[in-house]
């Protein structure tokens, strides 16, 4: 008699129960989030009372770092040597950042936004922001390559701190000069861009390195991965949900306050959304880089460094601009898209050849 082998698990029954009704937990902390901020009186000043930096809250940067330490402490960074030797992964993902992904913003923000300078304005400079946060979780549940992830992060990073300024010149000053369209000043430190790295990624990424490197060297990696990271996995989520209600509750009467503007805000950047992951997933299978890595280069490529854009349109334009109020929009707009793109990503997965690296 043939042998016959049982049919893998649907996707959504090999998720956990958080995994599973991921969409719901965000929603709802969305939803929890611009309705304290609009109902509670003077909740946004006292959030607002200690900043890391300027424009971002204490509570902010605690809800980044309970969410990316845990995905940190999951890398195994003997690997990434490895994966730092594919020119291929390392090449697209520089030009999808810092060539394609701005350029892209632009357009799209003078095409949709073309009446409205300052959300326009700060619109291009959320796209100047590359990701270097949340994109380790959409990275983590579509089954992204953790190693890859970790390294085009730390990437995206450094080019940030070196190119952020000079980008936002080029976009805001060069550019529209050029095309005889309307040039905007933005005066922008390195040292503070450094310094929001070094914030949100730097003291993370250290914590997760000392994590797995300790706990090897301690009890082995088998202990390790099957008892210790196990019971640091589910605070990733809950570290996600706790800065999206924070971040929601900072701006919720600024969003709720603007139905209209916020509409038109969405419409260029779900364009962006869907052109970037699409196009870079697309990339990636044209390369034969496999799923994992493909899909690590469609979220690194298509996500936002929200954190640093906000901070840069409120320092340099103020709380109550339309810039602001652009870079507010961003996470609302994002949050749920890129959740919706890792249940499209695991669906498109049976479209990758298993011998490229299906994960």
């Amino acid at each position: 008699m043939p042998v016959t082998t049982a049919a893998p698990a649907p996707v959504a029954r090999r998720l956990s129960f958080l995994d599973r009704y991921l969409p719901v937990w965000i929603l709802a902390a969305m939803a929890l989030g611009l309705a304290s901020g609009r109902v509670i009186p003077g909740l946004n000043a006292r959030l607002s009372a200690v900043q890391v930096t300027q424009g971002t809250s204490l509570p902010i940067f605690v809800g980044l770092l309970v969410m990316m330490y845990p995905v940190l402490a999951r890398v195994r960074y003997d690997r990434v040597g490895a994966v730092a030797r594919d020119r291929r992964l390392l090449v697209s993902s520089l030009v999808l950042n810092w060539v394609i992904g701005p350029a892209v913003m632009f357009a799209l923000a003078w095409i949709f936004l073309y009446d409205l300078p300052t959300y326009r304005t700060g619109l291009i400079i959320v796209g100047l922001a590359r990701c270097i946060a949340m994109v380790l979780i959409w990275n983590d549940l579509s089954g992204g390559d953790r190693e890859a992830g970790a390294m085009l992060v730390a990437l995206n990073s450094l080019f940030q701190v070196l190119a952020f300024a000079a980008l936002g010149y080029f976009y805001l000053q060069v550019l529209p000069g050029w095309l005889g369209l309307k040039t905007t000043d933005l005066h922008l430190s390195m040292a503070r861009i450094a310094g929001s790295v070094l914030i949100y990624l730097g003291i993370p990424l250290v914590a997760g390195f000392l994590t797995r490197v300790l706990g090897e060297r301690a009890r082995g990696r088998e202990y390790y991965e099957a008892r210790v990271l196990p019971r640091l996995a589910p605070f990733a989520l809950y570290g996600l949900l706790f800065t999206i209600v924070v971040l929601f509750s900072l701006q919720g009467k600024t969003i709720t306050s603007h139905p209209g503007d916020v509409a038109r805000i969405a419409v260029p950047l779900l364009a962006y959304f869907a052109l970037m992951w699409s196009g870079a997933l697309v990339t990636g299978r044209a390369l034969g880089l496999g799923y994992a890595r493909s899909a690590t280069l469609a979220f690194t490529a298509a996500g936002n460094n929200f954190e640093l854009a906000i901070a840069v349109a409120i320092g340099v334009f103020g709380v109550t601009s339309g810039e602001a109020l652009a870079g507010v929009v961003g996470p609302l707009i994002e949050v749920p898209v890129l959740v919706g793109l890792v249940y499209v990503s695991l669906w498109a997965r049976r479209y990758f050849p298993k011998s490229e690296g299906f994960s």
